[in-house]
C-alpha cells in the first residue's frame, strides 16, 4: 500500500503462503509494515518446518514398524514399505501442520507487551500441552534415526543373544523326547547285538568242531590214523548240536527283527519328525529374535546408548521449536497489524449491527462481563413483536365487531335464538 510517508513492501508468493501457514490476515499484512510481514512469515515458517519434521518422523516410524524384520545389520530398502511410509508421512505431516496452524492462529497477543504474565501463561496452557505432545511425538523417531548406526550394532548383538537363548531353551524342551526315543531304539539294538553276539559265538564253536572233525578224519590228532572212528563220531555229534544251536540262534534273530521291525520303523520315523520339528522351531526362534527390530526396542536402545541428557536435549530442541510460536505471540508488542486488525473487526461488527459494551455487568461470581447487542437481531425481533401485536389487536377488533353484529341479530330475531321446549 502506497502512502506519502511509507510504502508497504510488496510481498512475494512464498511470504504470502507463510502468512497463511501462520493463520494471519494477508490483506492486512499487505498494508502493514515490513517488520510485521517478516514476523508472521517467520511464524509460518516454524509451522511449516514442524509439519515437515513431523512428516519425516512419522514416515520413518511407520517404515520401522512395517519393514521386513531380519538382522539389524542387513541393509537395503523395502520398496513397498517405503512407498507406504512416504504416503503416511505426507498425511501425518499435513495433520500436524494443520494442528500447529490452529494452535498458532488461536493463540492471542496477551496484553500486547513483551512480558508474559501468569494469566497469559495459564490461558495458553492447553495449547502448550498440545505442543509438548506433538514435540515429543516428533522427537522420538528422529532420535532413533540420529543414532541408527549405534542402535543397529547394539540391536544385532541383542538379537544374537536372544536367538542363542531361544535355541538353548528349545533344545532343552526337545531333549527329553529325543532321550526317550533313543532309549527305546537303544534297547532294541542292544538286544539285537546280544543275539548277533550269540550267533557269532555259536558260529565259532561250530567252525571249531568242523576243523576238529576234519583233523580227526585226516589223522592229524589222536591216534594219528586217518578215517572215521569213535572219536570222529563224537566230534560229528557235537558238530550237529552246535549247528542246531547256530540255526536256532539265527531263527531267533530273524524272529526278533520281524517282530520289532514296525516298532523300530516307528521310532526312527518319530525321531525324524522330532528333528524336523526342532529345526522348524529353531527357524521360528530366528524369526522371533529378528522381530526385536521394532520401534519400541529402538527407542529404548536410543535412550540407553545416548543417555538421559542427550535424549533430553534433543527432545527439548523439538519442544522449543514447537512452542516458540505460542510464546512468541504472547511476547509480541502490539503493532500496526494488530490495530488495523482490531479496526477491521470493529468495522465488520458495526456493518453487521453488532455492539459490544465492555465490562457492562457482573455475573453471579462477580466477574465483569461484556454485553453484546446484535442490533439487526434486535430490529428483526422488534419488528416481529410489533407485527404480532398488530395481529393480536386486529383479531380483538374482529371478534368485537362479530359480537356487535350478533347482538343486533339477536335483538331483531330473538325467537330464532330461543329453542322450543320438547
Amino acid at each position: 500500500m502506497k502512502r506519502e510517508f511509507y510504502e508497504s513492501p510488496k510481498p512475494g508468493k512464498i511470504m504470502q503462503w507463510l502468512w497463511k501457514a501462520a493463520g494471519s490476515d494477508g490483506y492486512i499484512l499487505k498494508k502493514s509494515t515490513y517488520s510485521d510481514q517478516v514476523k508472521y512469515a517467520c511464524l509460518g515458517g516454524i509451522v511449516v518446518a514442524t509439519g515437515f519434521m513431523a512428516a519425516m518422523a512419522g514416515g520413518y516410524a511407520i517404515y520401522t514398524i512395517f519393514e521386513p524384520k531380519g538382522s539389524a545389520l542387513e541393509g537395503g530398502v523395502h520398496p513397498t514399505t517405503a512407498v507406504m511410509s512416504c504416503l503416511f508421512g505426507i498425511v501425518w505431516g499435513l495433520i500436524i501442520f494443520n494442528i500447529d496452524r490452529f494452535i498458532v492462529a488461536a493463540t492471542g497477543k496477551g496484553d500486547g507487551t513483551e512480558a508474559i504474565t501468569w494469566q497469559e501463561f495459564t490461558n495458553s496452557l492447553p495449547r502448550i500441552i498440545m505442543g509438548l505432545v506433538i514435540a515429543i511425538t516428533i522427537s522420538k523417531p528422529m532420535e532413533i534415526r540420529m543414532f541408527k548406526s549405534e542402535i543397529d550394532a547394539e540391536l544385532h548383538q541383542e538379537q544374537l543373544e536372544k536367538r542363542k537363548a531361544y535355541e538353548i531353551a528349545t533344545k532343552a524342551n526337545y531333549e527329553t523326547l529325543f532321550n526317550k526315543v533313543d532309549s527305546d531304539i537303544e534297547k532294541i539294538e542292544r538286544k539285537r547285538e546280544q543275539l548277533r553276539a550269540g550267533i557269532k559265538e555259536k558260529t565259532e564253536v561250530r567252525n571249531n568242531y568242523q576243523v576238529a572233525l576234519q583233523k580227526e578224519i585226516q589223522g592229524e590228532v589222536g591216534s594219528g590214523k586217518s578215517g572215521d572212528g569213535p572219536a570222529a563220531d563224537a566230534i560229528r555229534l557235537n558238530l550237529e548240536i552246535a549247528q542246531k544251536e547256530l540255526d536256532d540262534a539265527k531263527i531267533a534273530l530273524e524272529d526278533f527283527d520281524r517282530s520289532n521291525k514296525n516298532e523300530l520303523t516307528r521310532l526312527n520315523t518319530e525321531r525324524l519328525n522330532l528333528n524336523r520339528e526342532l529345526q522348524n522351531e529353531l527357524t521360528k526362534n530366528q524369526e522371533v529374535a529378528s522381530g526385536l527390530d521394532g520401534l519400541l526396542e529402538r527407542i529404548k536402545l536410543a535412550h540407553e546408548i545416548a543417555g538421559f541428557w542427550i535424549t533430553f536435549f534433543i527432545t527439548l530442541l523439538f519442544v522449543v521449536i514447537e512452542l516458540t510460536p505460542i510464546f512468541f505471540k504472547m511476547m509480541l508488542i502490539k503493532s500496526p497489524y494488530d490495530f488495523m486488525s482490531e479496526n477491521i473487526k470493529e468495522l465488520i461488527r458495526a456493518g453487521e449491527g453488532i455492539q459490544i459494551k465492555y465490562e457492562y455487568y457482573k455475573d453471579k461470581k462477580g466477574q465483569e462481563r461484556n454485553l453484546v447487542i446484535n442490533h439487526q437481531v434486535k430490529s428483526k425481533l422488534d419488528e416481529k413483536v410489533s407485527l404480532m401485536a398488530a395481529q393480536s389487536e386486529l383479531s380483538d377488533y374482529i371478534v368485537q365487531k362479530w359480537k356487535d353484529r350478533e347482538k343486533g341479530n339477536i335483538d331483531n330475531n330473538l325467537d330464532e335464538y330461543i329453542a322450543e321446549p320438547k
